[in-house]
């Protein structure tokens, strides 16, 4: 198998979430050395509520063997339950396709995730370093050369920009790069303790009510994740959203599910009131270049689904795998970022697509929810089943297969 670590020298990747250890154990598998440089001072192991990987996802982590930790912290998750307010049945969607080894989607405390995915990069060896917010890069022939807020310097071969949606790597590449845009939807979640519900352990609950979205997962030991969508118009200034108190939030949700049969009450009174803090939902349409010279973007820093799709995490999981086959396999680092981005850009703007659809369904007026509730489960009978969500979630990267090869032409 070729290496090209030696000649690309070292990746300096940014952003210490959760694309940046996943892409760092990837290159560090085709040869490639990496350090990581997160700008928080501190871990930041206590933050979110929770995500979910779905089997694409899972199945991308595999092929750097690094999903057994992830499922083990995690609760598997086989099926979505969809419902009116009303509590009317909707339909029944798989949350996701077995791997090889029974591994199915997969949803997991943030915090949780975090710490799996650290600890698994320090054992590999990768180091991490605190403190380290990019302000400037310079590209040039023999490299990259990294300037942070400290005023520190770092130089590498290359940099992967994997610092989230609101991305400095994607603005320093490209000032004139598509920026975030609102859902229409704001998003609260937390973790409820102490609260035995009666409901199927696999299936997460989703409710669309009358005036929001709300969701549920029993995961074992009397807890329960939940989250909720609130429809919220224009955008709030994230500054204000941070001076809301947690009881005007615990208030809203009991406001916007009053007429709804879902257990907000239940699940508010046994969580943490810390818990209860809004963000805005935004999606990123991908840049026309995802990389530049000698610097690359992954996950949500090129490109970033709302979380109604369940595909955050995965994608960018995806995106790192594939960028190491093809740093691997192409001799040429332009041509290689060229030929990652070819082979990622009609899928995840396929996925975007997708969870357009998802956000505009939560955000319906009651005319639009009674054509939605009426013609929903006619949709999800026909539309969601496993065979037209094989392109989603049975996506696999044949990681020990040639970029360029039959596979790879097939996949793109």
């Amino acid at each position: 198998m070729r290496r090209n670590g030696d000649r690309y020298g070292r990746a300096l990747v940014i952003g210490g979430g959760i694309a940046g250890p996943v892409v760092a154990m990837a290159l560090q598998r085709v040869g490639i050395e990496t350090t990581i440089f997160e700008a928080s001072p501190a871990a930041s192991d206590g933050l979110g509520a929770f995500l979910t990987l779905a089997s694409n996802g899972l199945d991308a982590l595999q092929a750097i063997d690094a999903h057994r930790p992830v499922v083990a912290a995690g609760v598997r998750t086989e099926r979505m339950v969809l419902s009116s307010g009303t509590g009317k049945l909707l339909g029944v969607v798989e949350a996701g396709i077995p791997l090889t080894d029974g591994t199915t989607t997969t949803t997991i405390e943030r915090a949780h995730l975090y710490r799996v995915l650290h600890d698994e990069a320090r054992e590999r060896g990768i180091p991490l370093v605190n403190g380290k917010r990019l302000v400037g890069l310079e590209q040039s022939p023999d490299g990259v050369l990294a300037r942070f807020a400290d005023g520190t310097e770092e130089r590498g071969g290359f940099l992967v920009g994997a610092d989230g949606i609101w991305s400095t790597t994607r603005q320093l590449l490209d000032p004139e790069a598509p920026r975030p845009e609102y859902t229409g939807l704001l998003g609260v979640g937390g973790v409820a303790r102490g609260l035995d519900l009666e409901a199927d352990p696999f299936s997460f609950e989703m409710m669309f009510g009358a005036r929001a979205f709300f969701g549920f997962l029993p995961a074992g030991d009397g807890r329960v994740l939940w989250f909720a969508n609130l429809p919220t118009r224009p955008e709030p200034d994230r500054a204000a959203l941070e001076t809301v108190s947690p009881g005007t939030w615990r208030e809203r949700l009991l406001e916007a599910f009053a007429e709804d049969a879902v257990p907000v009450r239940e699940l508010i009174e046994r969580t943490e009131e810390g818990a209860f803090r809004a963000a805005a939902m935004h999606t990123l349409e991908p840049p026309r270049y995802w990389y530049g010279d000698r610097a690359v973007l992954v996950g949500d820093a090129a490109h970033a689904t709302s979380p109604s799709s369940g595909q955050g995490a995965s994608l960018a999981a995806e995106d790192a795998v594939e960028l190491a086959r093809c740093l691997r396999d192409v001799p040429d680092l332009g041509a290689a970022f060229q030929a990652y981005q070819r082979l990622r850009e009609g899928r995840i703007r396929r996925v975007l697509r997708a969870a357009r659809r998802v956000n505009s369904d939560k955000a319906a007026g009651p005319f639009a929810r009674r054509i939605r509730d009426a013609v929903m489960p006619w949709m999800l009978r026909t539309m969601a089943t496993p065979e037209r969500q094989l392109w989603l979630l049975g996506h696999h990267i044949d990681f020990t297969g040639a970029v360029g090869g039959p596979r790879a032409l097939l996949a793109a």
